[in-house]
């Protein structure tokens, strides 16, 4: 067996040069943030900001929040979470990634803060984008929760907007063991004289969310996909019109592929429509802004080395199902080979069904960049799990990698189950994900 990838989120050698000794894992709290935030100078006040969170999406909003005001002239960033190869991806001016010079030095910069007050890995990481954001001179930062909302790293900002996408369970472990409560936690991004704004569907979770705004002061508006007309779900493009009060219909064309990318457009047209008035763009800006967000990873249909890959990070039951409904929508060339890898905290069990119902050939594979502890047993798991399709386990990465290969031939090779599994793929395959 082949030594273990040093590819994809934790194996990026840029983390171990900007954060070689910190704590990882789920740390809530915001003491620590607002002290080495205060220590800084609050650089998260140089600049508006807009926060989204939401169990599935809320990447994909932030980052067509900033392509739309980029496209309307502003310096604008955006901060997401984790990343597929580099750190740089979760850092973006203008679209771009920080070179990695400018990140270090700012790294360098903020480096005694985080170690006087002690931060662990996710509070680091986002102090070192609130400080780069501010020593970049941006006009406006978007800001993705990194889990939870009420307790995140990320929630020591006092926003314009505030958006959560959806709740689903996921990371039950921290949030809560019930939709509720993951709502509520969600909802702590909620300030009040803020506007509030969901694209969740669920009536009780409407309910809930209505009481949390009223009792924060932040008036809550609900964005409705099904009033979306037109749609259109191709491997390079999902197409939709959608009504707005400010700009009239829109024709909306994102690269984003998937049905569920209604959704998230529709949400992040709406958050731009409630930016105050100096930030609110034009309405060609809103268009353009959309054709051209950048958000690698989710339903990304590729063709290299002689195939299709479509590359997706679903990592719970809800993000598997908007993988098949896309899937079900595109006319892939078959067979289609699942290259799977999922951390062992998930619920693989609920997740591996829907896929192995619309792939041929399943090969199960440990993601390199896992940490230990949540690393999952392929070998038990293809024990434990039903499935009509041959299932493969191939544990080392490279080599399932190229078993999937063999497997595809020429037609298409599905990989998905984490960010790990799909940021290793696409190292391995020489794919950049924002084409540096």
């Amino acid at each position: 067996m082949t030594a273990p990838l040093r590819v994809g989120p934790f194996g990026d050698p840029l983390m171990e040069r900007l954060f070689p000794t910190l704590a990882t894992g789920v740390h809530f709290g915001l003491e620590r943030m607002t002290a080495a935030l205060a220590a800084l100078g609050d650089p998260h006040r140089a600049y508006e900001t807009i926060h989204v969170g939401g169990t599935n999406g809320k990447g994909s909003v932030t980052a067509t929040v900033g392509s739309i005001l980029r496209a309307d002239g502003r310096r604008a960033a955006w901060y997401t979470s984790p990343h597929l190869c580099s750190f740089r991806e979760r850092l973006l001016v203008d679209g771009a990634p920080i070179d990695e010079a400018t990140i270090v030095a700012y790294a360098d910069e903020v480096r005694p803060v985080i170690t006087d007050f002690g931060l662990p890995f996710f509070e680091a990481a986002t102090l070192l984008a609130m400080h780069a954001f501010a020593r970049e001179g941006i006009e406006v930062g978007v800001m993705e929760v990194g889990l939870g909302g009420r307790l995140d790293a990320t929630n020591v900002i006092t926003p314009c907007v505030t958006a959560v996408t959806n709740v689903a369970m996921d990371h039950a472990e921290y949030l809560g063991d019930t939709l509720a409560a993951i709502a509520t936690e969600k909802a702590g991004i909620m300030k009040g004289g803020v506007p509030f704004l969901t694209a969740e569907t669920d009536p009780e979770i409407l309910d809930l969310f209505a009481r949390l705004a009223t009792e924060a002061g932040a008036a809550m508006r609900v964005v409705r996909p099904e009033n979306a007309t037109g749609i259109e779900v191709a491997r390079d493009h999902t197409g939709l019109v959608f009504p707005t009060d400010r700009w009239g219909r829109l024709e909306l064309r994102t690269p984003l592929v998937g049905l569920h990318q209604v959704a998230n457009t529709a949400l992040a047209v709406a958050v731009a429509e409630q930016l105050p008035e100096e930030l609110r763009p034009a309405r060609d800006s809103v268009v353009r802004g959309v054709a051209s967000v950048v958000h690698p990873g989710r339903d990304e249909v590729v063709r290299a080395r002689g195939r299709t890959w479509v590359f997706d990070v679903a990592h719970n039951t809800a993000g598997v199902r908007s993988l098949v409904d896309t899937i079900d929508r595109l006319e892939l060339p078959r067979p289609l080979v699942g290259l799977l890898g999922v951390q062992g905290d998930k619920d693989w069990r609920a997740m591996l069904p829907p896929l192995f119902s619309r792939i041929d050939t399943a090969i199960l594979t440990q993601p390199p960049t896992v940490s230990p502890e949540r690393r999952w047993d392929p070998v038990a798991v293809s024990e434990e799990v039903e499935a009509a399709i041959p299932v493969r386990v191939v544990p080392d990465f490279t080599d399932a990698l190229r078993a999937a290969e063999e497997e595809a031939g020429g037609a298409t090779v599905v990989v998905t189950g984490s960010v790990h599994t799909v940021g290793s793929a696409m190292s391995l395959l020489g794919v950049d994900p924002y084409g540096r």
